[in-house]
Order: structure tokens, then C-alpha cells, then sequence
């Protein structure tokens, strides 16, 4: 297992348990935040244990420091054994369930033993959960709901997980095959994946299965044949079936494997109308096979142009196919900057400068340091005067670091009232403005991202819908209300490329785009590591059918559509 990944886990199991026996909000946001960095971190833990260097580590302070050093000599840190010693194993888990906090866990663990999800559910079953003090009826059944989300949630790999595993994967293989590629909903970049599915072509089919079932990652080999293998990689106990495929079918294979299946039966039905056959293994007339060796003479011999794998949802991409009306879609090379990058000044790890050369060596144009503003002081937001600073700071690194220029951003609270928390006197002085909901999620949420988007210095909402995927339904909002406001005052939206948001999701992108919206491509990136999800909010703008025009970030910062800039 990938040490930075398994010591990031320790530390969160750690805040999990201080967050169950009710410990200061200090120390558990400490642990939560060195797991962030050493998560997202992109040099390896142990060859920086082995340079000395664990503390230089931006954020990582002296304590954290010697956890991790004690971990990498030890193999176990005494602090985690500490605090897990008297709490049932499996127990904390449950804090993954959305709607249910670590109060509530505790008390039905104190007062009704409950150790696992069985328990939970038969406790609420049984209505002894809310009989129990400071409970009732509407909060056992938003856990109720809480406990579907977090068991769909089990079924399915988040993208952020499954694309790093198989791109691991496919540089290890790719010296001993012919071609290899993600198949299925990955390839799709769908935020969630069901099966991890890898499609290959080669010159031994056996050597390369038993080059898969060999690979550093395999924890257990489920099945070993002759054409496919499927085996449990070790970090995160997934399964990856791997299949090798002829040559001359492999882009037969992968347009099938991609899917999706409305997608599929279309084009079989178009086949059929051609009085053809196309399956796996290629396209028919008769029993002569006409293509398969790769993708574009699949979809060509079926009159159509080659459709690219985000929009193959049966949702008009193949009457566009058939019209040659399909939209081009926006590209990497076309992203000019990141407009949503969190500094030291709130709870970012790195200094503005870092953050700039970081992102000058991603050719990038700009970025938008959009820290947090005040009312969010468990996140360090800045006061009216650290503000100040932060922006003197700005203009400080502008002058010292040529070739790309960095923006005066802030990620601005929308309070209970819609009010921002600047006055628009400190809203004016910004090069741009994103507001977003940190607080509140049931409360008049839609008047309140109204009456901000009214505001003339507003240019972007961040995560619109407010949604984790790893357990949270997110806002009581009316996203389609939102997105016809957003268009009438010229306001972005803000595609989150956070892997655990990507907030606004292809469905309602779609709904944005037929009202002509705009939209902004921000990684919420609190360490440099981060940078890198642009790419897969690029994979959500382009299931959403959006082009380099929609989208604020590929414009020259000088020309970029910002409402303000319109007038």
C-alpha cells in the first residue's frame, strides 16, 4: 500500500475516534488536515523519510512529523492505538453515514451498545433510537436516509480513487503490449465507477496475464484464463478484471466495453438497419468482419464520426454523430488557469508564490487565490485586514514571479440572510468574486444564492448543489431555479473538480448549457498536489456537452467574460 495513502488513513481513523469521544475541534482538524496533505502529496512519504526532509512538508508540523517518522520506523503509532484501544472495531465506520454525527453515534453506542451497521439499523427499527434524548422521529429518518446513501456509496468507486489505480496499472503493462486502455463508466468519466475494467492487445496473451497478476498492487488473484484475469489490488480492496483482446478487434472490444448500454443498443440497432452486426469482436456483413481494429472505422462503417467516450449516454450525441453536429469539446490544452486555489493565509498549505511557480510549471496563464473569508474560522477565513495583507502579498509575487499572473480571488460565505461577509467596498477591490454556502444547507438556501447572485461584484457560485459524494445529499436547493437566475445576471457556475464534489454534475452542466450559462473550473486545491483535479472537472464539463467558449477558464485572463467586465 502506498504510504502516503495508508499514514493519511491513520490520521483520519485518529480525528474519526477524537470526533466520537467528543475532543476540541482543534486536534481533530489537525489530524484531518495532515491527512488531506499526505494524501494529496505528490512526492512519496518514504523517500522524503529517507532525505530527512518529513519536515519540511508544507503543513506538517513538529508533532504530526514525528507521528509519521515513528510510523515509517515502527510500523505503528502509538497515538492511533491510543485512542481506538476502547472503541469497538467497525464502530467508527458508521461516522462515514451521512446525517449521523459522532454525538448521536456515541449516545446510541453509551445507551443502546450498538458496534456496527446492524445494530444501528435494528435500533431504528425498533424505535429505540428515537426514544433516546434529543432525538425523535424526522432525525432517526434523515440517518435512515443517511444509511442508503452510504450503502450505495459501498457499491460504487469514486473517479478519484479508480483513474490514479488504473493509470498505475496501465504503466506498468504498457511496455509489454501492443495497446492498453480503461474501459467502462471510467472511460465515460462518470464520478463514480461501478467495475474497473481494463482493455488490451498484444503478442502473448499469457505473458501479459501473468504480468497483471505479478503487479506490486495485487493483493489476491480471483481468476487466471487465457484471454482475461481479475484480481484485488491492495489499497482500497478493489477488484480490476484485465482482458486481452485480437488485434483486429480491439476497437470493437472498446467501444463495447465502454458502453453505455442505451448507447450500445442504439448503434446496434443502426447496425441492423445497414444489415449489419456489430458486437466485441467487430462489425459483420454476413460473416465477413468489415472493422474492429479501432474505434473510428466501428462508428465510420456505421456512417458515423467517432463519438467521444463522455458522451456515449444516449443522450443525442448519435443523432448529433449522424448530423456531423457533434459540439467540440473542451480540451486540457485549452485550460489557461484554475480559478479556485485556497492559500496559507486561510487553509491552504502553501505560500502564494509556492502556489504560482507550482502552477507556472502546469502552463497555466493565471490563477485566483480564493481563500476563505471571515465567518469561516474553522477553515482560518480572513478578516478585513488579513485580506489586506494576503492581497499586498499578491501583488508582491505578480512582481517576483513573471510568466504568470495571480488573481485576487475569495471564496465569500453566503450568510443566513444572503448578505455576503464583506461589504461590497472590499468586494470591488478583488480581481473576482466566488460565494458559496458553508453553513445552513436547509436554510432558504435558494433566496439566499439568489439575492447573492444579485450582487454586481459576484462573478462565480462554488458547488452549487453542495454535494459529497462520499456521503452528503448536499443543499436544499433548486438547482434549476438557480441556474435560470445565474443566466439572467450573467453569474457562473462553478464545476468543482474536487473528486468527492465534482459539483455540478453532467446533468445539470446540461441544463446550464441549454440556458446559455457560463461556467468556471475550479479545483478547490488546498495543496499543490491538488492541482492536478482539474482534469477531472474537464471530464464533467465535457459529459456536459460544454465547449472551450462555455467555460471562464480558457480565456485569456484579459478577455475573460466576467460579468463585471461585461459592462
Amino acid at each position: 500500500m502506498n504510504k502516503n495513502q495508508e499514514i493519511a488513513d491513520i490520521f483520519d481513523k485518529i480525528a474519526d475516534a477524537l470526533e466520537f469521544k467528543g475532543d476540541d475541534s482543534f486536534r481533530i482538524g489537525a489530524y484531518r488536515k495532515a491527512a488531506r496533505i499526505l494524501r494529496e502529496y505528490p512526492e512519496n512519504i518514504e523517500e522524503i523519510y529517507r532525505k530527512g526532509e518529513i519536515k519540511k512538508i508544507p503543513g506538517i508540523g513538529k508533532g504530526m512529523s514525528e507521528k509519521i517518522e515513528e510510523y515509517l520506523k515502527t510500523g505503528r503509532m502509538k497515538k492511533y492505538e491510543e485512542v481506538i484501544k476502547d472503541i469497538p472495531e467497525g464502530l467508527l465506520q458508521l461516522l462515514e453515514i451521512p446525517n449521523l454525527g459522532p454525538k448521536t453515534l456515541n449516545l446510541a453506542y453509551t445507551k443502546l451498545r450498538v458496534k456496527n451497521l446492524q445494530d444501528l439499523e435494528k435500533v431504528i427499527e425498533n424505535g429505540q433510537l428515537a426514544k433516546l434524548f434529543g432525538m425523535g422521529e424526522k432525525k432517526v429518518e434523515n440517518i435512515k436516509k443517511g444509511i442508503e446513501l452510504f450503502k450505495q456509496g459501498r457499491e460504487r468507486i469514486p473517479i478519484g480513487i479508480a483513474l490514479p489505480l488504473v493509470e498505475e496499472i496501465i504503466n506498468e503493462l504498457k511496455k509489454f503490449v501492443y495497446k492498453i486502455e480503461p474501459a467502462g463508466s471510467l472511460r465515460r468519466m462518470k464520478e463514480t465507477i461501478g467495475d474497473i475494467d481494463i482493455l488490451t492487445t498484444g503478442e502473448n496473451n499469457l505473458e501479459i496475464i501473468e504480468k497483471f497478476v505479478l503487479l506490486p498492487i495485487v493483493k489476491e488473484v480471483l481468476a487466471k484464463g487465457d484471454t482475461k484475469a481479475s484480481i484485488i489490488e491492495k489499497t482500497h480492496n478493489l477488484q480490476v478484471d484485465l482482458r486481452v483482446v485480437p488485434v483486429d478487434s480491439f476497437g470493437a472490444a472498446l467501444q463495447y466495453f465502454t458502453g453505455s448500454k442505451g448507447h450500445n443498443i442504439k448503434l446496434r440497432g443502426l447496425a441492423k438497419d445497414r444489415g449489419l452486426k456489430i458486437s466485441e469482436y467487430g462489425v459483420f456483413k454476413g460473416d465477413k468482419k468489415i472493422a474492429g481494429e479501432t474505434e473510428e472505422n466501428v462508428y465510420k462503417t456505421l456512417g458515423l464520426v467517432w463519438i467521444p467516450p463522455e458522451l456515449r449516454e444516449d443522450k443525442g450525441e448519435i443523432e448529433a454523430a449522424m448530423d456531423n453536429k457533434l459540439p467540440v469539446l473542451v480540451e486540457w490544452d485549452d485550460i489557461k488557469g484554475d480559478l479556485h486555489i485556497h492559500s496559507k493565509y486561510s487553509d491552504g498549505v502553501e505560500t502564494i508564490e509556492e502556489i504560482a511557480i507550482s502552477a507556472k510549471n502546469l502552463g497555466y496563464e493565471y490563477i485566483g487565490i480564493s481563500d476563505h473569508s471571515k465567518t469561516s474560522k474553522v477553515a482560518g477565513g480572513l478578516d478585513e485586514d488579513k485580506l489586506k495583507r494576503r492581497n499586498e502579498e499578491i501583488e508582491k509575487v505578480n512582481e517576483k514571479v513573471k510568466g504568470i499572473k495571480v488573481l485576487k480571488g475569495i471564496e465569500v460565505d453566503i450568510l443566513a440572510d444572503g448578505s455576503l461577509d464583506y461589504p461590497d467596498k472590499i468586494l470591488e477591490e478583488l480581481d473576482f468574486v466566488i460565494v458559496a454556502i458553508h453553513q445552513g444547507f436547509k436554510k432558504n438556501v435558494n433566496e439566499r444564492i439568489k439575492r447573492a447572485i444579485e450582487n454586481p461584484f459576484v462573478d462565480i457560485i462554488a458547488h452549487p448543489t453542495g454535494r459529497l459524494l462520499s456521503g452528503r445529499e448536499g443543499y436544499d436547493v433548486n438547482i434549476d431555479e438557480i441556474i435560470e437566475y445565474a443566466s439572467k445576471f450573467n453569474v457562473a457556475l462553478e464545476i468543482n473538480c474536487y473528486p468527492d464534489r465534482l459539483d455540478l454534475n453532467d446533468v445539470n452542466i446540461l441544463k446550464g448549457k441549454s440556458k446559455n450559462l457560463m461556467f468556471a473550473l475550479g479545483t478547490d486545491a488546498h495543496n499543490i498536489g491538488m492541482l492536478k483535479y482539474i482534469r477531472f472537472g474537464i471530464g464533467m464539463a465535457r459529459r456536459g456537452w460544454l465547449t472551450r467558449k462555455e467555460i471562464l477558464n480558457t480565456y485569456k485572463w484579459e478577455e475573460m467574460p466576467l460579468r463585471r467586465r461585461k459592462k
